[in-house]
């Protein structure tokens, strides 16, 4: 069988990226690669979950008051325990979780980084076979190098993100990542374990026919919220006639498909939630950062959603997402 060596692993790849920067501590590479390998730990238990005594709930709630399952355990374990034991982390946040947890030891107190993810977003669909995925910021850190991290080295604006990805767990494993220089998508090679470059320098389409929110809380939505989507229903034949209505309920899933063949995502306030579901920090900004990168836009309908100062770690918010165009359109009703 022979291999095509022009193809590069998600290790090459980082690599090549570290040479273009004569002064890079190799820092961020090395967590990119950690956050990688704890995925491939992951989707081994998903593509086996139904055979173990891994699906269902775990008995415990997170801070948001949702029921945890087994599998968000797991996932979040992996996560923790592969930054934990890298060099390049000096804490990490997980929306499993309360509050931070500090690596507290010489190693990782000269670490430059910190990491929040949600370990394993959508995880709700996943016995009925959902793609779900995990999302993850990755920041530089405010405190002195030498000394343990702090909460406000994570209460930062998304912003001042370093690196952003996710990792989808479909038909195929896919890692996406974005830097300041580009989002790039990997696939999961299976045969060898490792993820490789698929999808260089991905640009999200500027325009697109695709609208994504649940329907079932029409009316809870603000009167523009329902202008928009009405107006979404009744485009004309000079546009190509109405947007296709895809919401999936994985937020992941969503928003590859948008990325890549352009749409809008919309989680918006409702009635009974009028602060938003979707969590900030775990999945608003490191989405928002990727869209940003690849040319899209994002808000939470008044605000860029990048420059909101967080004031608390599991703060939520209002969304909207997506190719440029499709999001001016909507803020022009909001």
């Amino acid at each position: 069988m022979s291999i095509n060596r022009n193809v590069l692993t998600l290790d090459e790849f980082t690599i090549q990226q570290l040479r273009m920067f004569p002064n890079a501590t190799g820092e961020l590479s090395a967590l990119l690669r950690d956050i990688g390998l704890a995925s491939k730990r992951i989707n081994v238990e998903v593509s086996k979950a139904g055979l173990l005594d891994i699906l269902g709930e775990a008995g415990t709630t997170n801070v948001q008051g949702e029921d945890v399952l087994k599998l968000d355990l797991y996932s979040n374990n992996q996560m923790m325990g592969v930054l934990r034991h890298g060099i390049s982390c000096a804490g990490v946040a997980s929306e499993e979780m309360d509050d931070i947890v500090v690596f507290d030891d010489e190693v990782s107190n000269n670490s430059k980084y910190v990491v929040m993810f949600d370990p394993l977003d959508g995880s709700g669909n996943f016995d009925i076979n959902v793609s779900i995925g995990t999302i993850f910021g990755v920041y530089r850190r405010l405190s002195k190098p030498g000394t343990p991290c702090t909460k406000e080295d994570f209460l930062q604006p998304g912003v001042r993100l370093v690196a952003a990805g996710y990792v989808i767990y479909g038909s195929s494993t896919m890692l996406v990542y974005a830097t300041r220089r580009g989002v790039n998508g990997f696939t999961l090679d299976t045969a060898i374990g490792e993820y490789c470059l698929s999808h260089p320098d991905i640009k999200c389409p500027r325009n697109g026919k695709i609208y994504s929110l649940n329907h079932g809380n029409f009316f809870q939505y603000s009167q523009g919220v329902r202008d928009y989507v009405t107006a979404c229903q009744q485009k004309d034949k000079s546009t190509g006639g109405p947007y296709t209505e895809r919401y999936v309920g994985s937020m992941v899933s969503d928003m590859h498909r948008n990325l890549i063949k352009g749409g809008i995502f919309m989680y918006p306030a409702t009635v009974a939630k009028p602060e938003g579901k979707l969590r900030l920090m775990y999945e608003c900004n490191p989405f928002s950062f990727i869209m940003e990168v690849a040319g899209g836009r994002a808000t939470d309908g008044k605000n860029r959603i990048l420059n909101i100062q967080p004031t608390e770690l599991h703060q939520r918010s209002p969304l909207f997402i997506g190719s440029a165009d499709m999001v001016k359109e909507a803020e022009s009703f909001l």
